[in-house]
């Protein structure tokens, strides 16, 4: 079969696949009480998503099915019985520290109210929310932000174009100990804040601090694809990452940074991120390098001798994108990003090459494993079920490839990119 067949034949089997509810399921107390996810109709019969939690915090994902007729919450939890009895041991009870929230975008004003809505909801006792409106061709963003939410939340214009331009204009305005980073596709858990911000009082070693990352739908093909392979998440079992004492189970620590978490779900001691210089903005979204730009920043934090944790109470819930053509968009993106990312580590950092070097034929391998076309076997991060149920199309795994042949090149024509400061405006 010609390579072009074989695509038409995988968008044909994309295109049946089928829509899945979000649920949210938790077992706390005597009854269960069932949720639909953000924004999302009540649910009923047919497939599931189901986040299960113990007490509100989440413990484990499963994909299961409801049938016709039958009761979706006895249904349901049932099927969440074998889930963890209890959320593993909490960060310090101290009183998380005041932190500042920035929230980068772009003429997305409709999904930015529903994510700003969200921030403002949460249970921490003391934050600043952010707004970097990037580049705007209009005024749609300024205006949704005085009209609606006054002065809960701070706006300021970059002009120049780039994720990570933006997540430092933003940085260099936070006031708070703890700088915390999420998108504007995003609906935050009200715990999230206050999670994900814990562990900063409970270890003066950390610098930098990742969340759980969901599926917010999974009502069309391309969402319900990207989430049977993972999506965002990174299980359930919190993790600290510390330099000192690298992890046996990770040859190349600390280069595979997409392990720790990602940009909509991670935060960093101020002074820490300041003292490495922020992010590097010749990477990112909106750059000819695509993306990396969270990934460099948490190699950066490592590499200077801090503590990275991952905790998956710190919940936010992520639109994924809706196309066949986001996803190749994505794929290539992210293939772009990951070896850009590594090139600008050792452009800034040249003293880490002799490491990289020793962890490069590992990486090569672990590249093209996870570039290969996936089948439905094996996986599923712990605490999570296999979600696995649709193969994942070669031609997505080729345009990953070939992003990551262009990242490094992609990230050297972002570095000479001119970065224009003129008008930049902040109230």
């Amino acid at each position: 079969m010609s390579r072009r067949a074989v695509v038409r034949e995988e968008i044909r089997r994309f295109l049946e696949i089928g829509a899945v509810q979000v649920a949210d399921l938790d077992l706390d107390g005597d009854e269960a009480v069932l949720r639909p996810g953000p924004g999302g109709p009540p649910v009923t019969h047919g497939e599931v998503f189901l986040l299960v939690r113990r007490s509100g915090r989440p413990v484990a994902t499963l994909l299961t099915r409801v049938p016709e007729g039958a009761d979706p919450r006895a249904v349901l939890t049932a099927a969440a019985s074998g889930a963890p009895r209890e959320a593993a041991a909490g960060d310090a009870a101290a009183p998380p520290p005041y932190a500042s929230v920035v929230v980068a975008t772009r003429e997305r004003a409709g999904q930015l109210a529903r994510a700003l809505d969200s921030l403002l909801a949460q249970d921490h006792p003391r934050f600043e929310v952010v707004v970097v409106d990037n580049a705007p061709v209009t005024g749609g963003t300024r205006e949704l932000v005085e009209r609606k939410y006054g002065e809960r939340v701070r706006y300021v214009c970059e002009p120049v174009p780039g994720l990570a331009v933006a997540h430092n204009r933003g940085l260099a305005l936070a006031r708070g100990e703890v700088v915390a980073f999420t998108d504007d596709d995003v609906v935050a858990d009200p715990r999230w804040l206050g999670e994900l911000t814990a562990p900063f009082a409970a270890d003066p070693r950390l610098g930098c601090a990742t969340g759980l990352i969901l599926p917010a739908r999974l009502r069309t093909p391309a969402q319900v694809l990207l989430e049977s392979h993972g999506g965002f998440a990174k299980g359930f079992t919190p993790t600290t990452y510390d330099p000192g004492d690298p992890p046996r189970d990770e040859p190349l620590f600390p280069f595979t940074a997409g392990r720790f978490g990602s940009g909509a779900n991670m935060a960093f001691r101020t002074d820490v991120l300041r003292a490495v210089g922020g992010f590097d903005p010749a990477t990112g979204a909106g750059t000819a390098a695509r993306g990396g730009d969270d990934l460099y920043g948490f190699v950066r934090v490592l590499a200077q001798g801090h503590r990275l944790r991952y905790t998956p109470y710190a919940l936010v819930w992520h639109h994924h994108r809706e196309t066949w053509s986001d996803l190749e968009t994505q794929a290539y993106g992210y293939g772009a990003g990951l070896t850009a990312y590594l090139t600008a580590i050792l452009v800034n950092r040249p003293a880490l090459l002799p490491a990289f070097l020793a962890r490069l034929p590992r990486g090569l391998a672990r590249a093209r494993a996870l570039t290969e076309a996936r089948d439905t076997d094996g996986g599923g991060a712990p605490g999570a079920h296999d979600t696995r149920t649709h193969p994942w199309p070669r031609r997505l795994s080729r345009l990953q490839r070939r992003g990551m042949l262009y990242g490094p090149l992609g990230y050297l024509r972002a570095r000479r990119a001119p970065l224009s400061t003129a008008g930049r405006g902040t109230r």
